[in-house]
């Protein structure tokens, strides 16, 4: 059972939908990680027990904090949304494509692939797929990891193309590898979860935006509203608040009218906001 209230990450890493001011404004404060950690012990002293993250450089050193002090945080979930594509980018940026495949695959895949050119790449497809959640999750270990998320950029490419078997196989090694249940993020959640079902993926954790407005929901409104009532899948709300365009207490309010709804996402960066926002959310779901 996932928790309510699930506190993301936007805020430490300079992601603000509505303002680049604000962006500017929160990279320079949390421009050290002694910034975030104090956060972070805030939402847990309000009761918010799981934080939902990018795999950012950064958050490495999050997680050393953590296993520092593992009595403080022994009941403190990370859910890790994968890949963390900026840091691809930046690398494959610096690096070039092969350089950046060396820098982050581990093992013999390089080699065989530079032998083998682009029928070894494709046959061995979704081996580097698991190689790459390893080397995601490895800033992880010993941390509660209950549920792993693999993030709208990938999980929308993936539908676009139609590599439908990339979903299944990451679905089933996140299962089997990691003990923990798979969840996908999209912004197109009545698609991705009509193809999960093609799939034999049943009553899958989906985080999508959900909002009054249709702000970054593909396919609008009126279908995630029928797809709320009528399917079966475990929804997560995300962007409630449209970035900035609907007050907290209307926007939480919208989502109180589809109880399937199991949690709300939501990034804040002081206190009183912090438990303004779950105190809304509990008393809506």
């Amino acid at each position: 059972m996932m928790d309510k209230v699930l506190f993301g990450d936007n805020q430490f890493f300079a992601v603000n939908h509505a303002s680049d001011e604000k962006a500017r404004a929160q990279s320079i404060r949390f421009k050290e990680d002694g910034a975030i950690i104090n956060v972070l012990d805030q939402a847990i002293d309000l009761g918010i027990n799981t934080f939902m993250c990018t795999t950012h450089d950064r958050i490495a050193n999050i997680c050393d904090h953590m296993r520092a002090n593992p009595a403080k945080y022994k009941n403190f979930n990370i859910y890790p949304c994968m890949p963390y594509a900026h840091k691809y980018a930046n690398a494959v940026t610096e690096l070039g494509i092969m350089g950046t495949i060396k820098q982050y695959i581990p093992g013999n895949i390089f080699g065989t692939m530079a032998k083998g050119g682009l029928a070894i790449v494709s046959k061995d497809f979704l081996k580097l797929m698991e190689l790459l959640v390893d080397a995601e999750m490895k800033m992880f270990k010993g941390i509660n990891t209950p549920v792993i998320f693999l993030q709208n950029v990938i999980v929308d490419m993936i539908l676009g193309l139609k590599m439908y078997e990339v979903l299944k196989a990451y679905d089933a090694y996140i299962c089997k590898k990691y003990n923990a249940e798979p969840g996908y993020i999209t912004m197109n959640m009545p698609l991705l979860l009509d193809t999960l079902n093609s799939l034999g993926i049943e009553n899958p954790i989906i985080c999508s935006s959900i909002n009054k407005i249709g702000f970054r929901m593909s396919g609008g409104v009126e279908l995630y509203e029928k797809y709320l009532r009528e399917k079966q899948f475990r929804p997560i709300a995300m962007q409630v608040l449209a970035a900035g365009a609907l007050r907290p207490k209307e926007a939480i309010e919208y989502i109180g009218k589809f109880p399937k709804i199991e949690s709300v996402l939501f990034g804040a960066s002081s206190k009183g906001h912090i438990q303004e926002t779950k105190t809304l959310i509990e008393g809506v779901l």
